[in-house]
């Protein structure tokens, strides 16, 4: 959709990412990116728009600091045969997910008792909807990058599910990102948020698998 290689929609999804986070802009290396991010996490996050055992292994090796994250988009099992001792990869599995974006529609209508808030900052569109108490109920955010945008953080708290809060918030986001000229939506979903976006027009395209440095044993 759009990308004639996986490497090519990692490659606009990284940038749309580290916006979405407020993180510098990703550094390029030969096997794909450098994410960091400021205070007060200062998380470090290795993006491959490739991956191979000989470049894991080389990555993983010569990195030791403990927390930081390593994005490879491949299976988990695969991962996990490649890395170096002293790393793990997330049971979970991920997806990379991408869809056309369409012109702004209708609005989709928000159930009693919710509102919904919407607001654009540094590049960053986000949508919050509350209960009529104050309380958060679902959230989300997208960043606009050239015609990508990337859908970020999407959540729903488990009180108020099953309310269609969540496809709100990614109507919301997915028109307000067309309105400003993206052309196609990218996303990491979770394989529990596969469902909800697979249900509003979204499709796999390639896995996502998540591999985290623990801290060395022999310094504890």
């Amino acid at each position: 959709m759009h990308f004639t290689h996986t490497s090519e929609a990692v490659h606009a999804w990284v940038h749309g990412w580290a916006l979405s986070r407020g993180a510098a802009e990703p550094h390029p290396s030969s096997w794909g990116f450098t994410v960091s991010t400021g205070p007060p996490a200062h998380a470090t996050s290795h993006v491959l728009t490739t991956a191979d055992a000989a470049t894991v292994r080389e990555i993983t090796a010569g990195t030791t600091r403990p927390g930081v994250r390593l994005k490879a988009f491949v299976r988990a099992e695969s991962l996990a045969s490649w890395i170096t001792p002293g790393w793990s990869v997330a049971d979970e599995p991920g997806y990379l997910m991408s869809t056309q974006l369409n012109p702004a529609r209708t609005p989709a209508l928000l159930p009693d008792g919710y509102r919904l808030r919407t607001w654009t900052q540094d590049g960053v569109t986000y949508a919050q909807v509350c209960a009529a108490d104050g309380a958060l109920a679902a959230r989300g955010q997208a960043a606009v990058s050239g015609a990508t945008a990337v859908i970020d953080k999407v959540e729903t708290q488990p009180a108020h599910r099953r309310r269609g809060l969540g496809r709100l918030i990614m109507r919301t986001l997915t028109d307000a990102a067309a309105g400003r000229g993206a052309a196609v939506g990218l996303l990491a979903s979770s394989a529990e948020g596969r469902a909800l976006y697979e249900s509003t027009g979204w499709a796999v395209s390639a896995p996502l698998a998540n591999a985290l440095r623990g801290p060395d044993p022999a310094q504890h």
